[in-house]
């Protein structure tokens, strides 16, 4: 019985998940994650190799990736005092601006100077809401201070410090518009061998960009989930993307999102009707009950217990379907979250 939205509790989205379970290292070749396929409407599982994702498309169908590129966006400072500072970008403003989380021993206060590494540097503004607002000093962009000192912003749950092969395997193969913070988890799995089969197999590509935020790792608050407060991403679905979708979907093919960042993108282009091009920030909140416009197949990664995400995957194959193929994925063993094996849903 599908529940409305007033009476979903966080709770109900939760799952345990041994912590040996957690992927906190890449595997050694992209393709080379397995691949749960479920069937939502008979809730069959089949245990499969990412590589085996070909055999789940056909030529009409076109698949959807998130072009965004992460940026290296955590810094490492101290303030006067001599306290340590960490800072993550959240959204760059301008060549010296930004917004971003700042973590330290006490809330730096307007006005304070933030030593980072190198000798570069940046003045406190002034409070965003829970973020702050920077200025960073001298004549080098923000672009080129993170090109220099930055950091790759691995997520809470990799307990580790970033490596260098991080910069190349936190990124997906196809990334060209920078401003992420997190990756589009979903395309990791591509590399250029894949992405060559899918092109020599006649199967459609299109490409969107959302930025993904800190926010995506944030936790549901609020028992009620109708209550929580979803974070803005920007997002932008270009004209040419629009026409690929609407020629699958004529030919009577599936518009497969590579992640659920596509989905979002996407659903939220779609909010007047149909699918149109356009830009913008979206807060859109996917749960159980929500009508799909645009999306037809998902392909993912396994999500957090409670996460906003995996309410969207609930939402878009059904609350007992996916907490089952979740249960079966745990029995065997898969590897979770951004490093880990993904779900194909058709």
């Amino acid at each position: 019985m599908l529940l409305p939205l007033a009476a979903m509790k966080k709770s109900d989205f939760y799952y345990f998940l041994p912590e040996g379970l957690i992927a906190q290292h890449p595997l050694p070749e992209r393709d080379a994650s397995r691949l749960l396929c479920l069937e939502p409407r008979t809730g069959r599982i089949k245990d499969r190799q990412f590589s085996d994702l070909i055999d789940q498309l056909t030529a009409k169908d076109v698949l959807v990736f998130n072009d965004t590129k992460v940026m290296p966006a955590r810094l490492f400072g101290h303030k006067d005092s001599g306290g340590m500072v960490e800072i993550l970008i959240e959204r760059i403003i301008d060549e010296h601006r930004a917004i971003a989380h700042v973590k330290a021993s006490k809330t730096p206060k307007e006005n304070a100077l933030i030593q980072l590494e190198q000798g570069y540097s940046c003045v406190v503004l002034g409070r965003d809401e829970n973020l702050f607002r920077l200025e960073f000093q001298g004549d080098r962009t923000i672009w080129q201070i993170l090109a220099a000192i930055g950091h790759v912003p691995l997520p809470p749950y990799i307990e580790r410090a970033d490596e260098k092969a991080d910069l190349d395997r936190y990124q997906t193969v196809y990334a060209r518009e920078m401003g992420a913070v997190a990756a589009p988890t979903a395309g990791l799995h591509f590399n250029d061998d894949m992405m060559a089969k899918i092109q020599a197999n006649g199967i459609a590509t299109a490409f969107v960009t959302l930025h993904v935020g800190s926010g995506t790792f944030q936790p549901v608050r609020t028992e009620n989930v109708a209550n929580h407060i979803m974070h803005k991403e920007y997002y932008c679905v270009p004209p040419a993307t629009v026409a690929t979708i609407r020629q699958a979907k004529a030919k009577g093919g599936r518009v497969v999102a590579v992640g659920t960042t596509v989905v979002r993108a996407l659903e939220s282009a779609s909010s007047n009707g149909g699918l149109q091009a356009g830009f913008g920030d979206t807060a859109l909140f996917i749960t159980p009950g929500y009508s799909f416009l645009s999306v037809d197949a998902l392909l993912t990664n396994f999500h957090l217990p409670e996460s906003t995400l995996l309410m969207l995957v609930c939402a878009f194959s059904g609350y007992q379907p996916v907490m089952a193929a979740y249960q079966h994925a745990i029995e065997q063993r898969y590897r979770f979250f951004s490093y880990g094996d993904a779900m194909f849903i058709s």
